[in-house]
């Protein structure tokens, strides 16, 4: 091997491993618990790490079914290794987040090459879907990161002949989908399963697809997934109604859960999870096309890793429940597409590399231009406008970065350079925005200031997810004040909540920091009744 491949190698590994460092695991401490679901996840992971039960994940105290264990046995394997709570919670998702690209850079490298693995391994940790659901407490990395694990080992069990290695990819698959399905359930069947065979039916490889259902496979799935499932129903009776029934078959079905979305939804959110990489999608799907109207379109791989993204979109745009995260699955092998593309493109001709590289360019230009104008507007706390500002101007200086680098040599070298952009403006918006608005959009800071209160402290007219944030941080079910029942010495609510009680009399004293949604009252005597 020459010196110059051998540094190649080196410099790709090294650009690879700053890219992931800076987007899925930077700043995971410096902002609070958001949402309803982080913080619920995370205190049942740290329930299981503090009880030792590692088959019924609890809820202050109480069997919560909604998901399987995956991610908090991550999680709590986190609580007990790292001090942080943001830290333990968020950075399992970071390291599944690193195996899905591990993954998908190997089936590249397998499929199409070193060129087209080493573009993919700089574009998928870069992508806005993938920094976001990393550096989020949920259950949608591991799924996902689990589920492309096993689509990659299951295209190299169909794609290719080697009788000898059947076995061992069977296994691998199996063994992955196995921990998909303890990640989310059965969905990862679902995805898994209709994904090759919408495959095997389009390019008429029905006995490659059968290949999946290899005993090795099937084997290694019931020796991962199987045992959590029966000592669970085995120890709660209710477990396989709640779980399947109601947070399965019904939230696909009906609208039980009020995520309820147009069919179309997942259409703007695709576009917006491959970001910086938007654009690129448009000679993608024009070299589609073109490809189909050969006549040997069914032997190109890039039909599998299309039904891979094809499949998961239909499926859930024709649920009734559609949350993001959903579409997340879809993410890696599009992106595995459009590393393609600039890897094809520039063996081609220069010129039409020069020509897609501006399609790079004009995303980042728009996300710099959009960051800088939200900077001049209304944010929830002034202190984020100069960080963010620097941020977007990150972004459009970097579309200059984009253009030289792609000018002197080729769309390659400037896809790793709107990589490491992405990555440096991941690390301001990380250590700078998400601090300045922490008090805002996270409970953290109320509750640090309600730490000792106990019962004496009530909350009234919270959302849910303000309430979840305050339990994990407080340790313990907090007890929402009601209309009759007697007035607290301490209560937290929004400006809407406040309004409500000054109204009736309330002397509310704010402790601390005002915020809209959510600061720390004293109740003084009180003048009038509700």
């Amino acid at each position: 091997m020459e010196i110059s491949a051998k540094l190649r190698i080196v410099l790709s590994g090294l650009l690879f491993a700053l890219v992931v460092f800076h987007c899925f695991f930077t700043g995971l401490g410096k902002l609070g618990f958001v949402g309803p679901d982080e913080p619920r996840y995370a205190s049942i992971a740290r329930e299981m790490a503090r009880s030792g039960d590692w088959v019924t994940p609890r809820l202050n105290g109480s069997p919560w079914f909604e998901k399987p264990p995956l991610y908090y046995w991550s999680a709590a394997i986190g609580f007990r290794l790292f001090g942080g709570p943001e830290v333990a919670a968020r950075a399992p998702c970071g390291i599944f987040a690193l195996c899905a690209a591990l993954g998908i850079v190997l089936v590249g490298l397998r499929v199409y090459g070193a060129s087209t693995a080493r573009a993919v391994g700089w574009m998928l940790p870069a992508s806005v879907a993938m920094i976001g659901f990393a550096r989020a407490a949920a259950t949608d990395m591991p799924f996902a990161a689990c589920l492309t694990l096993s689509m990659c080992a299951a295209a190299c069990l169909v794609l290719h002949e080697e009788p000898g290695r059947q076995t061992a990819w069977a296994a691998g698959f199996g063994a992955t989908l196995g921990l998909a399905v303890l990640a989310k359930g059965p969905a990862g069947i679902i995805l898994a399963g209709g994904s090759t065979a919408l495959w095997a039916l389009a390019t008429r490889n029905i006995r490659r697809g059968l290949r999946l259902l290899h005993p090795a496979a099937i084997g290694a799935f019931l020796a991962v997934a199987l045992p959590w499932y029966v000592l669970c129903a085995m120890r709660n009776p209710e477990f396989l109604r709640v779980f399947l029934l109601e947070h399965n078959v019904e939230r696909f079905l009906t609208n039980r859960y009020q995520h309820h979305q147009p069919f179309w939804f997942y259409f703007p959110i695709l576009l917006l999870a491959v970001f910086p990489w938007t654009l690129l999608l448009i000679p993608a799907i024009a070299d589609g096309w073109r490809a189909l109207r050969t006549a040997n379109w069914r032997q190109s791989p890039s039909v599998y890793f299309a039904c891979w993204v094809i499949f998961p979109f239909l499926f859930f745009s024709a649920s009734q429940s559609k949350l993001p995260g959903y579409i997340l699955p879809a993410v890696p092998p599009l992106i595995l597409v459009l590393a393609r593309v600039i890897v094809h493109d520039e063996l081609l001709s220069a010129s039409l590399a020069r020509s897609r590289l501006l399609w790079v360019t004009a995303a980042l230009l728009a996300g710099g231009i959009t960051a800088v104008i939200r900077s001049n507007g209304s944010l929830p706390s002034p202190a984020a406008q100069q960080p963010l500002g620097l941020v977007g101007v990150t972004l459009i200086f970097g579309a200059g970065i984009v253009v030289m680098a792609g000018a002197w040599r080729a769309l390659r070298q400037s896809a790793a350079a709107a990589s490491l952009v992405m990555s440096f403006a991941v690390g301001l918006a990380a250590n700078h925005v998400l601090p300045a608005l922490d008090a805002q959009i996270s409970p953290r800071a109320v509750a640090i200031r309600a730490q000792g209160l106990g019962p004496l402290c009530q909350t009234y007219h919270l959302t849910r997810s303000w309430q979840y944030g305050l339990e994990f941080y407080l340790q313990g079910s907090v007890k929402q004040w009601s209309a009759g029942a007697p007035r607290p010495i301490w209560i937290i609510t929004d400006d809407a909540g406040r309004a409500q009680l000054t109204a009736q009399g309330w002397p509310l004293i704010a402790q601390g920091p005002e915020t809209p949604r959510a600061t720390l009252f004293r109740v003084g005597p009180v003048l009038g009744s509700l």
